[in-house]
């Protein structure tokens, strides 16, 4: 019997020095790891040359012959090996820079080989420098095959000599030992019905492939694995979350809600926002915990979503909390609830790290009386102090701010888990959506409110600078504000508040004193300087706004009508989709403008073109997603979920959907896995559950 566990220490070939570097360089610790150690491409080595047919752009060749003379050559600095070797055709030469008294040895003399690599080509004769050589009876014996993986590497493994040979070699021997032990993960019915190769062969194919088409088979076979083992523990960490885990039951809709929506409400909920409040409130009613994702374009109306949810709490009794990652959005989602909610009788507060003592007292107070209703806040609302007499229902903006440990605090405030309503502006890609956010209910708000313009948006390069003035003085004449935003990369701080600085000298020139006031904001001012300088412009006594991203989120001026980014190539397009998003939430006609330089990476002209090309949030996420991948964007990476092995989120999403698909077919005809069938899928899932909790219930 072999054990998987198996530390890769006493594997043939590997031995404790390599493990070391295995574990530290790869968290490869164990025989398992090593066989799901994938290669990320292939060489084909299905072609042997002749000698003879060699050309001087030939790159690498493989050759069989034999050594028929070697001899050491002193140069400057040491010495160097030259063999000649021969086929039936002709002769090149092999050269060796290193180890050459080691090889100089161990080369045998008119013994058939196999040699592969990289041609020179110098005064009308070929040379081969440091090739790679196996006896030709070595090689017939071995798995190597026609398509030789290579693995990832890294700089340390390189000098310790741990090549994708050394890899090949140690991965051999394993599954020669392993292949009969290794077990099926699927079910036979799933590989019928799928046409998927057994998990066997599959992993035979991946390491030593026989041919094009087994590689691509046992490459589907794998990625569907690693897509269906995820989406089946995410879907079944909801099925359980939902028969589980209860939560609050809100089956009375009463006096604030009734009230607010009857005469609170200044406008039409779009037929999205109906949607979304119907599904919310039937999550609520059922006495099992909500969690649910709340996605909307930016200005798709999910504040008054979440108010009227919060409301719905109020309703039956239960206090709510509204947690923003920064300030400037904490306050404003305060001012915005507090101006809707005049007149209605409803407590509602404000709790950053700026409150001051004083009323941070009063807010405990009046939280563990239960007097206070609605708390809206920071990070600071996490903290241990806070206690609530009641907390029914946490709504947390823009979440992947928020580590899991912190969200996990929100649990903790009740004997009973609050609902749980997520809300991003950040549309997410649908595999991205079905991988990080699988085991949450989604709502997408997808139509923007009725009156509402599409932004224009242009590309202009700096040489243009003089046309863009023109412009912003045109829109100012008729009223309109304008927000000019520098980036703020946190690597060269130094250097952004200079580019703002200068940027802000050159606008106080172009636009002086009396006929004009501009608004300077940026990260280093004092918090009470930023707001002083934030309401000035809200209020329209400025017509410029100066800033850094810190305007990305939190700030909304109807009136602004301008949206000016400089620089714009060194922003992703996620950042520039939430700046556009700040223009265009008045009834006039907006534009954004971005400027950059002439020299454009082919990344930086995707972005720019996409974001002239349209302004939908999901097809911006989508390309967002190819140009950084699943890992960097929205900070997924906190969720253990995307740490992929073989499977892209991007290339194979056509395998994830496939993978979801069978995983819910199965899970519905076979919830707790308990049919003879299942059994394989069954013990693998439990194996993975117990290796990588890879979801915890916190969304």
């Amino acid at each position: 019997m072999f054990d998987f566990d198996t530390p890769v220490t006493y594997l043939t070939g590997i031995g404790p020095a390599k493990a070391t570097v295995l574990q530290k360089e790869m968290g490869i610790f164990s025989a398992n790891q090593l066989l799901n150690f994938f290669p990320h491409r292939y060489v084909d080595k299905s072609q042997f040359f002749k000698i003879r047919e060699l050309v001087p752009n030939a790159s690498e060749v493989q050759i069989k012959g034999v050594v028929v003379g070697i001899k050491e050559v002193q140069q400057k600095r040491g010495s160097r090996l030259v063999a000649t070797f021969k086929d039936d055709t002709g002769t090149l030469e092999l050269i060796w820079f290193r180890a050459t008294k080691w090889l100089k040895s161990s080369i045998k003399i008119n013994e058939p080989y196999v040699i592969y690599g990289k041609l020179n080509f110098f005064n009308g004769s070929f040379s081969m420098p440091h090739p790679e050589m196996e006896l030709e009876e070595h090689y017939k014996k071995s798995l190597t095959t026609g398509l030789q993986a290579l693995y990832p590497s890294t700089e340390k493994m390189s000098a310790k000599g741990f090549n994708h040979k050394v890899i090949s070699k140690a991965l051999e021997h394993l599954l020669k030992e392993a292949f009969p032990y290794i077990h099926e993960t699927l079910s036979p019915e799933v590989l019928k019905e799928l046409d998927l190769m057994s998990k066997k062969e599959a992993l035979l194919n991946i390491h030593f492939p026989k041919s094009h088409e087994l590689l691509a088979k046992a490459q589907k076979r794998l990625k569907f694995e690693e897509f269906f083992y995820i989406q089946m523990q995410l879907i079944r960490n909801k099925l359980i979350r939902k028969d589980k885990i209860k939560g609050y039951v809100f089956e009375h809709i009463g006096m604030y809600f009734n009230s607010f929506y009857q005469s609170g409400l200044k406008f039409d909920l779009t037929g999205a926002q109906k949607r979304v409040l119907k599904e919310i409130r039937a999550d609520m009613a059922t006495g099992a915990h909500m969690n649910r994702l709340l996605q909307g374009d930016v200005g798709a109306g999910k504040t008054i979503v979440a108010l009227l949810t919060m409301l719905i709490a109020l309703d039956n009794g239960f206090q709510t909390a509204l947690l923003a990652p920064t300030e400037i959005l904490a306050t404003q989602h305060y001012q915005a609830i507090t101006e809707l909610l005049q007149g209605f009788g409803v407590t509602v507060q404000l709790l950053t790290g700026s409150t001051k003592t004083k009323v941070r007292r009063e807010i405990h107070k009046t939280l563990e009386e239960g007097s206070l209703q609605i708390l809206i806040g920071t990070h600071a609302i996490l903290e241990d102090k806070v206690v609530f007499k009641n907390l029914g229902l946490a709504i947390i903006d823009e979440q992947h701010r928020f580590g899991v440990a912190q969200r996990s605090k929100m649990w903790m405030k009740n004997s009973l888990p609050p609902h749980i309503l997520i809300m991003t502006a950040t549309p997410i890609p649908r595999t991205l959506a079905m991988s990080a956010y699988g085991d949450l209910d989604v709502s997408v708000i997808d139509e923007l409110p009725p009156g509402r313009k599409p932004v224009q948006t242009v590309h202009r390069f700096d040489s243009a600078r003089l046309r863009v003035f023109k412009f912003m003085r045109d829109e100012i004449a008729k009223g309109r504000q304008v927000y000019v935003v520098y980036p703020l990369i946190e690597e060269s701080e130094a250097m952004d508040y200079k580019d703002l600085q200068d940027g802000y000298e050159s606008i106080q020139r172009e636009f002086p004193l009396p006929d004009y006031r501009i608004s300077i904001v940026h990260g280093k001012m004092k918090p009470d300087d930023k707001e002083l300088e934030m309401q000035c412009f809200v209020k329209g006594e400025t017509q410029i706004m100066v800033a850094t991203t810190v305007i990305e989120v939190g700030v909304n001026v109807p009136n602004a009508s301008v949206m000016i980014i400089e620089s714009a190539e060194r922003f992703g397009l996620s950042q520039l989709h939430q700046l556009r998003g700040r223009v265009g939430r008045g009834a006039d006609q907006s534009y954004c403008i971005l400027m950059s330089g002439v020299k454009l990476s082919n990344d930086s002209k995707t972005r720019l073109e996409t974001m002239v090309r349209t302004s939908d949030g999901f097809e911006i996420a989508e390309v967002d997603l190819k140009l950084r991948g699943p890992g960097n964007l929205m900070g997924t990476q906190q969720s253990g979920v995307l740490n992929l092995k073989i499977a892209d989120l991007v290339k194979d999403s056509k395998e994830l959907h496939l993978a979801r698909n069978t995983a819910v077919l199965v899970l519905q005809e076979d919830p707790n896995l308990a049919l003879p069938k299942n059994k394989p899928i069954k013990q693998t899932y439990e194996q993975i559950h117990k290796r990588t909790s890879i979801w915890a219930n916190i969304s």
